[in-house]
């Protein structure tokens, strides 16, 4: 059976994915933030869908230690059995600065290097797989760069140039993982919704951010359309070319993605801040 984990996957895209995948028949894994909406978003999509195998856990991504717990649960339950996609979708967004228990700014953490770690926690199981690595990208990476000089925002903390950053690092990190392990048989994408209908601009905001969120989200797509392009990489042999995508069309992305010593210089500091190490690349 395939199995696809999902994090993120109790609300919104997530979850969307996860009932269009289980409908399949290939076993989902999910995670969520508390084990209150596990255990609803499991008890919804089994009323849809009474034969699915699912599977949640539930921790706070931006916590380090709660990705690496989860990690454990995750390889417990499969053993030596190949994951064929792990897609990396849970995000947030904070108004404020908010500094995780690692030290590290809120949406860099949550955003990036839950993904960034997961990923490399599972890394044997999706090239057993010959998997594909999914993020939840956002058009929103377009018109930014990485602020090396203060990548945690701390001295002039702005909500939306950090989510902006922690967007394009899902595209630098795909492109360099790629880049890396390009004969490892992992396909490596990055998907923008675009706009969708989600709590994501309304958790834990308040005032300004979640006054403009409530009103601009009213004229998003439904999860259930988004998630067909998460699908779409999963199932389509062989693995579609191409990066970016949207609406199952491969499509343009900020060519700073492109730079590689950018890319090398993020993946790098992320092994870093993870206290990890993916190993040597296939190009050495």
């Amino acid at each position: 059976m395939k199995t696809v984990v999902i994090t993120g996957a109790t609300s919104g895209i997530g979850y969307a994915a996860a009932k269009a995948l289980a409908a399949e028949g290939m076993r989902v894994i999910g995670t969520g933030r508390t084990p209150r909406t596990c255990a609803d978003a499991k008890a919804a999509l089994l009323d849809e869908l009474p034969n699915a195998d699912i599977v949640f856990f539930s921790g706070d991504l931006s916590s380090q230690s709660d990705v690496n717990a989860i990690a454990d649960e995750i390889l417990n339950v499969m053993g030596d059995m190949p994951v064929t996609a792990l897609i990396n979708n849970a995000g947030g967004v904070r108004s404020k600065f908010t500094q995780t228990p690692d030290g590290c700014e809120y949406q860099f953490a949550l955003n990036h290097l839950a993904g960034f770690l997961l990923t490399h926690r599972l890394w044997n199981l999706i090239v057993k797989g010959g998997g594909r690595l999914i993020m939840t990208g956002s058009r929103s990476h377009m018109n930014t760069a990485v602020h090396w000089s203060d990548i945690m925002y701390k001295k002039r903390y702005s909500c939306l140039f950090a989510y902006k950053q922690s967007k394009l690092c899902n595209v630098l990190f795909a492109r360099e993982l790629m880049r890396r392990f390009e004969r490892s048989g992992v396909n490596a994408y990055v998907v923008d919704p675009g706009l969708v209908k989600t709590d994501i601009g309304n958790k834990k905001t308040g005032g300004v951010v979640n006054a403009f969120w409530s009103i601009r989200k009213r004229y998003g797509e439904a999860p259930e359309t988004v998630a067909d392009t998460y699908l779409y990489l999963v199932k389509q042999n062989p693995a579609p070319k191409g990066l970016y995508y949207k609406a199952r069309l491969n499509t343009k992305y900020n060519s700073r993605a492109d730079s590689i010593d950018d890319a090398k210089r993020l993946f790098e500091l992320s092994e870093a801040l993870c206290g990890i190490k993916f190993g040597n690349p296939s190009y050495i």
